[in-house]
């Protein structure tokens, strides 16, 4: 099914009960992980996939003129390695274990901060305790006092108000940043087995989340969270909501990377972190020989 490299198919469909096994069997909770996600977004990474000599599944991409390649599943023989690196300049979204052996071997290894995922405690985030949160919780009051609200699980009847949701939030942005992923997201939710909530205020809709569970069902990723401007407190609101009601199983919730952005990593900051999912570049280090 799948082409032998230095050929590769694009993502489809029909590749999901081949692949979304095996990212279910990941226990290391990279976000970028899971079949959704590279199916998602594979416009803008322009993912493709194949399979080494060894029978290794490789990831091929993107990010504009800059290639690079991804191992989810596992590291392939060291000559295959070299000529992917080769071909393809950069491993990217190593786990630390596979850093660590990389490292040992002679690979140069670096952080790849700006996309580490960020781990929070669910029973944190449910509950907001302490003084860390004091500002969260008078901005959820403010937005629970000031609305009557609802919220519902965000089943394929709703899917009509979901992208309302994003619709309107596309309108109170710049730019249009995960938009056409999150669309696409929506409107397949059913076959890419996502999850998520949706939030009324007055009848109106109002806000989205949308997930799925990593790291063996330890953790949940919110791969996509919108909300249209002008409810003060509704992100916050939402953010606690859906933590609430997640299943106690999820001992952690992945909101993902920063990207980079100052104002975004303060904002992932301010909700105390438990931890990350740490990520990194892998690249040849002098001769590709061994």
């Amino acid at each position: 099914m799948l082409p032998d490299y230095p050929r590769s198919s694009p993502l489809t469909l029909e590749l999901r009960p081949l692949l979304h096994p095996l990212f279910r069997e990941l226990r290391e909770g990279i976000s970028e992980f899971t079949f959704a996600d590279l199916y998602l977004f594979r416009a803008a990474h322009q993912y493709t996939v194949t399979r080494l000599d060894d029978g290794t599944i490789a990831f091929l991409g993107r990010d504009g003129a800059t290639p690079f390649f991804m191992l989810p599943f596992t590291l392939p023989a060291t000559s295959l390695l070299d000529t992917l690196l080769r071909d393809h300049g950069m491993l990217k979204c190593a786990s630390a274990p596979q850093a660590r052996l990389l490292a040992e071997q002679g690979y140069r290894v670096e952080e790849d901060r700006n996309n580490f995922d960020y781990l929070y405690r669910r029973r944190d985030l449910a509950l907001l305790g302490g003084r860390n949160y004091h500002k969260k919780r008078n901005l959820i009051k403010a937005f629970t006092r000031s609305h009557s609200f609802a919220a519902k699980p965000l089943r394929t009847e709703l899917r009509d108000d979901a992208l309302r949701v994003l619709e309107d939030w596309r309108l109170g942005t710049d730019a249009p940043g995960d938009y056409e992923a999150a669309r696409e997201a929506i409107e397949l939710m059913e076959p890419l087995q996502l999850c998520g909530g949706i939030y009324y205020v007055e009848s109106r809709p109002v806000a989205f989340v949308l997930g799925e569970e990593l790291a063996g069902g330890t953790s949940y990723a919110i791969h996509f969270e919108k909300a249209v401007p002008g409810y003060k407190g509704l992100y916050q609101f939402i953010n606690q909501s859906f933590a609430a009601v997640l299943p106690e199983e999820y001992v952690t919730i992945n909101r993902e990377q920063d990207l980079g952005d100052p104002g975004l990593r303060q904002a992932k900051m301010s909700y105390m972190p438990a931890g990350f999912v740490e990520k990194f570049r892998v690249q040849a280090n002098g001769s590709l020989s061994r």
